[in-house]
C-alpha cells in the first residue's frame, strides 16, 4: 500500500507539473491572442477614424455638403471590403433652434424625403445635430434621417469631446436607430469627427461626420482569424469594472483562464476580456500519465503483495520446520528415555528370572512371558501415540489369555482413569505377574475361581488399584518368596514411586497399587505445540 501511495503521489506530482506547464503555455497563448484581437479592433477603429478625418477635411473645403458628392466620397472608401463592422458613414449638420423648417425643406429638396428634426429641439438645448446624409442608402439608414443625435446624452458627450479635441471620438454604448424609427436591442457605438467652416478667425462648427457601428459585428470582424470557437470574448465600452457590456461572443461558456486587455477605440479606452473555452478536464498527456501511473502503481502493488505473501508463507514454513525439528528432538529424547527405561526393566527382569530359575527352560519361559507383557503394553502406548492409556485397557490386555475360560470369572470395575506411559508399563508388568501367579497357584488355576480388579480415584491426583482373588486354592502360610513378589515389590514399586501392598490371606492374593494420575498434555508431545 505504501508503494502504491508513493507511485500515486509521484503521478499526481507529474500531472500537476504537466498541467502547470500547459497552463502557462495556454496563458501565454491566450495573452497573445488577446493582443491580436485588441490590435484588430484598434486597426479597424483607426481605419474608421482615418476615413472620418478625410471626410471632415473634404466637407470643410466645400460651401455646401451635397448628397451626390458625399455619396461619391463614400463609394471610394469601399465600405463593404475595408470597413467591416460599420453601418456606414453619415453627415449630421448643425441645426439651430428656429431652423427646423429650413432643414425640412432641405431634406425634401435634396433627398426627396419629407422629414424634420426629431425629437424637437427643447431647452436648454440650443441646436440639434440630425442625421442629414447617411450611406449606404439602405432602407434602415434612410429611415434614420432627421434623428437628432445631440438629444441623446451618450452621443452628445462624444460629440462635445470631439469638438473640443478636434479628433475622432467614440461614444459609449448606445442602441442604434433602425428602420422603424425606434431604438432596437442591437447595441452599438458611433465615432464622431467635427467639421468646421474654413473661415478666418474662430472656426465655426458646421456639423459632424460620423460612422455607426454594430458592436457585435465590430467584435466578430476582429475574431475571424483568431479561432473564435475556442475563445469567449467580451468588449466593454469603458475601462472601469462597472463599464457597460458592449458585445460578447461565447460569453455563456467562459473558461478557466482570462486575460484583460485595454483597447483604444476612437480615443476612448475600453476593456477587452478574453477567456479560454478549454474544458477543465486533464490534458491528453496528463491523462496518459495518470493511466500509466495507475497501471504501474497497481502492478507494483500486486507484485509486492505477491512477494509479501510468499515471504509470509516462507516464514510459516520455516516456523513449521522449526516446530517439526523441535518435535523430532523431543521425540528422540523421549524415545531414548523410553528405551533406557525398557532396557533397565528388561535387565531387572532378566536378573531376577535368572536367580529364581533352576533350569534353562524355566528361565526361558519366565523371561518370554514377562517380555511379552511389556510388548503388549507397548502396543497400547503406540496406539495412543505414547499419550495416556486407560487403566481398563492395560488390565484387559494382560488378562485377555484367561478371559475366555468358562470355569473361572474375571471382574473389572472402575471409572475412566488414564495413566502416563511409564506407569502404564509398570501396571502391565504387575498385572502380568499377578495373573501368571493366579493361573499357576491361585484363583485362575481351578474352576470357580474369581479375579476382581477395581480402581478408583483417591485423594488428588492418585488412583488406587486393587487386585483380589477368591474361590481358588487356599494360600499356604508357609511359602517361599517367588520372582513375582520381588518383581512387584521392587521393580514395580520403584517405577511407580509408591509402596505396593502385597498380601497373601488364605482366601486369595490381594495386591494394592497406587498410581499418580497425570494430565494428558504432559505426555502428548504434540498437544502443547
Amino acid at each position: 500500500m505504501a508503494i502504491f501511495l508513493l507511485i500515486a503521489a509521484i503521478t499526481i506530482l507529474g500531472i500537476f507539473a504537466i498541467e502547470w506547464g500547459e497552463g502557462e503555455t495556454a496563458s501565454a497563448d491566450l495573452r497573445s491572442r488577446a493582443n491580436n484581437i485588441a490590435s484588430g479592433l484598434e486597426r479597424r477603429s483607426d481605419a474608421s477614424s482615418a476615413y472620418l478625418r478625410a471626410g471632415a477635411a473634404l466637407l470643410a473645403s466645400v460651401d455646401r455638403v451635397e448628397p451626390a458628392s458625399f455619396r461619391r466620397f463614400v463609394s471610394e472608401l469601399r465600405l463593404d471590403s475595408d470597413f467591416r463592422g460599420a453601418e456606414g458613414i453619415g453627415w449630421g449638420m448643425i441645426v439651430r433652434r428656429g431652423g427646423e423648417g429650413a432643414f425640412g425643406e432641405l431634406m425634401l429638396a435634396e433627398n426627396n424625403i419629407a422629414v424634420g428634426v426629431r425629437p424637437a429641439i427643447a431647452a436648454p438645448q440650443s441646436f440639434a445635430v440630425p442625421v442629414t446624409i447617411i450611406e449606404p442608402d439602405s432602407t434602415a439608414n434612410r429611415n434614420a434621417l432627421g434623428f437628432d443625435m445631440y438629444s441623446d446624452p451618450v452621443r452628445r458627450a462624444a460629440m462635445d469631446q470631439a469638438a473640443r479635441t478636434l479628433r475622432p471620438v467614440a461614444s459609449s454604448k448606445v442602441m442604434l436607430v433602425r428602420g422603424d424609427n425606434s431604438e432596437t436591442t442591437n447595441a452599438g457605438f458611433l465615432i464622431y469627427m467635427p467639421v468646421f467652416e474654413a473661415s478666418p478667425g474662430r472656426p465655426r462648427l458646421r456639423g459632424y461626420i460620423f460612422s455607426p457601428f454594430d458592436a457585435q459585428d465590430f467584435l466578430a470582424s476582429a475574431l475571424e482569424v483568431q479561432g473564435a470557437e475556442s475563445l469567449a470574448v467580451k468588449l466593454y465600452s469603458g475601462s472601469s469594472p462597472s463599464a457597460p457590456l458592449l458585445a460578447s461572443i461565447n460569453s455563456a461558456e467562459d473558461g478557466r483562464k482570462r486575460v484583460v486587455q485595454r483597447v483604444n477605440v476612437g480615443g476612448q479606452e475600453w476593456r477587452l476580456e478574453v477567456s479560454s473555452r478549454d474544458s477543465r478536464m486533464l490534458s491528453g498527456l496528463s491523462m496518459l500519465t495518470l493511466i500509466f501511473g495507475a497501471l504501474v502503481a497497481g502492478l507494483l502493488m500486486v507484485v509486492v503483495r505477491m512477494l509479501t505473501r510468499q515471504a509470509q508463507d516462507d516464514e510459516r514454513r520455516l516456523a513449521q520446520f522449526e516446530e517439526q525439528a523441535s518435535i523430532r528432538n523431543s521425540l528422540t529424547r523421549e524415545l531414548n528415555h523410553r528405551v533406557k527405561n525398557s532396557l533397565a526393566s528388561v535387565l531387572s527382569i532378566i536378573a531376577l528370572t535368572r536367580r529364581r530359575s533352576k533350569t534353562l527352560d524355566e528361565f526361558a519361559d519366565g523371561l518370554d512371558g514377562r517380555i511379552r507383557a511389556l510388548s503388549a503394553t507397548h502396543d497400547l502406548l503406540t496406539q495412543s501415540d505414547w499419550g495416556t492409556t486407560p487403566v481398563r485397557a492395560v488390565v484387559e490386555t494382560e488378562l485377555r489369555p484367561y478371559a475366555n475360560a468358562s470355569d473361572h470369572e474375571i471382574v473389572l470395575n472402575g471409572p475412566e482413569i488414564s495413566l502416563a506411559p511409564n506407569d502404564a508399563l509398570s501396571l502391565g508388568l504387575a498385572t502380568h505377574e499377578l495373573a501368571t501367579n493366579a493361573a499357576k497357584y491361585g484363583a485362575l488355576s481351578q474352576a470357580g475361581g474369581t479375579v476382581s480388579v477395581s480402581w478408583e480415584l483417591v485423594g488428588e491426583g492418585k488412583a488406587r488399584i486393587v487386585w483380589k482373588e477368591s474361590g481358588g486354592p487356599p494360600v499356604p502360610e508357609q511359602r517361599g518368596r517367588g520372582f513375582g513378589t520381588d518383581l512387584i515389590e521392587r521393580v514395580v514399586a520403584n517405577e511407580l514411586k509408591t509402596p505396593v501392598e502385597l498380601d497373601f490371606p488364605p482366601d486369595g492374593v490381594r495386591c494394592v497399587l497406587q498410581v499418580l494420575v497425570r494430565e494428558h498434555g504432559e505426555f502428548a508431545i504434540r498437544a502443547g505445540k
